[in-house]
């Protein structure tokens, strides 16, 4: 697997620093934002091949924000994984009809993560590279 370009959504800054550490010890270009306007930013900026998206950040959460990605034809290539640290029945529903791909619940386990990222990120065919 060819490393991408990540980034990850995560208000809580020990849950951050965690997920970019593990993913960035497989050679995955890291970016980070504290926020969902933070990370509008930066996917305007910069745009990652995959999203890992806190659900509960302040302001706007992070399963509008994967809906406004989503409805987007700029962005709604980029593949998206939810993290959550409610785990509530019915959660993993309600961020798969967002448009996530797939659902992480916090804490994060160390020892799957990269390897949940890779699965993602192997379901990535040419049929899903970016737009000219």
């Amino acid at each position: 697997m060819n490393p991408a370009r990540i980034l990850i959504v995560d208000d809580n800054p020990v849950n951050l620093k965690l997920a970019a550490s593990i993913l960035g010890f497989d050679g995955h270009q890291i970016l980070e934002a504290a926020g969902a306007i933070q990370a509008l930013d930066i996917i305007r900026q910069t745009p990652p091949d995959l999203i890992l998206m806190d659900i509960a950040l302040p302001g706007m959460d992070g399963l509008t924000l994967t809906r406004q990605l989503k409805a987007d034809p700029a962005t709604r290539h980029i593949h998206i994984i939810a993290l959550t640290a409610f785990a509530m029945k019915g959660d993993d529903e309600k961020a798969k009809a967002a448009g996530c791909e797939g659902y992480i619940t916090k804490p994060i386990d160390t020892r799957k993560l990269a390897a949940q990222v890779a699965e993602i990120l192997g379901h990535a065919g040419k049929k899903d590279e970016r737009p000219a």
